[in-house]
């Protein structure tokens, strides 16, 4: 199975991992975990926002790889292209961990730029 395929996957549990050490304060409440309350400040809201656009940004990134690989791209530059976007999405989320909004953004940017790189692979490669 191609790299590209498996970074479908990573990309699909990543908007989780986002939220997830948010959730490990003794004040979360496991039985009301959308309590706005909870997540409206600081790091509990960054990592909330971070899950938000992980999941905003899966529809692109999957439909990117299903594109540039039925529509004959190169394997090679799909599968980096791929992993360069789980990769930044990584990056991007750490950022928004640390509040560093304009590395976040660059994250961000690079990371959309390499969806557009694999998406249109198939007219380059």
């Amino acid at each position: 199975m191609a790299i590209s395929i498996w970074c479908l996957l990573v990309a699909a549990i990543l908007p989780i991992l986002a939220a997830f050490p948010a959730k490990l304060n003794k004040d979360f409440d496991n039985s009301r975990p959308r309590d706005p309350d909870y997540w409206k400040s600081g790091f509990r809201a960054r990592a909330q926002a971070a899950q938000a656009n992980g999941f905003e940004a899966f529809p692109f990134f999957a439909v990117s790889v299903i594109v540039g690989i039925g529509q004959g791209g190169n394997a090679f530059w799909i599968d980096r292209l791929a992993v360069l976007f789980i990769l930044l999405r990584i990056i991007y989320i750490f950022c928004y961990w640390t509040d560093r909004a304009t590395h976040r953004s660059m994250a961000w940017t690079a990371a959309f730029l390499s969806c557009i790189g694999i998406f249109t692979s198939p007219l380059w490669s």
